[in-house]
């Protein structure tokens, strides 16, 4: 199997997974946080989300800059449209993946603000780093939050403690 069909592959399922977590949250408990550094309920699952789209950035791209286009979240309120835009981000990203070849996807790619280089990778590891290992991450944090609101946690990976067994 080549490389891009594995990136397709894992991005389909953790798009399901992570659908399946927006899926639980209570919109009238959008404005809270754990803390006051954490970002809100809403802040975080946008950010989750709106990763999904960065995704085909890279594969579009060679590099993305700060100075040039800055990172955007989603403004939502309501869990159907964070289910939209997760689903659009991950249709594109699929897209653009289809796209390229293998050695597409082993070329250089930049993440900079001007002058400043972030880091330099090729596109396949700056997808699996700063994309999908950056969402399962986020989505991690978003599972506490539901579980400190009472909210059962789906299952990602078999049944959660939630789950009816």
């Amino acid at each position: 199997m080549n490389l891009k069909q594995l990136l397709i592959d894992e991005l389909k399922q953790e798009s399901a997974n992570t659908e399946k977590m927006i899926s639980c949250l209570p919109e009238d408990k959008f404005g809270w946080k754990p803390h006051d550094k954490s970002m809100t309920l809403q802040q975080l699952a946008a950010h989750i989300v709106g990763l999904f789209g960065r995704g085909a950035n890279i594969a579009d791209s060679d590099e993305f800059d700060f100075a040039k286009m800055p990172s955007k979240t989603p403004k939502t309120d309501n869990v159907a449209e964070l289910t939209s835009i997760l689903k659009q981000g991950s249709a594109d990203f699929i897209k653009s993946l289809e796209g390229i070849t293998d050695e597409d996807l082993n070329k250089q790619w930049t993440m900079r603000n001007g002058e400043t280089v972030f880091f330099q990778m090729p596109k396949y590891k700056a997808m699996r780093t700063s994309i999908l290992n950056h969402i399962y991450h986020h989505r991690g944090q978003l599972g506490v939050y539901l579980r400190l609101l009472n909210v059962p946690v789906p299952g990602m990976f078999g049944p959660s403690a939630d789950d009816k067994r």
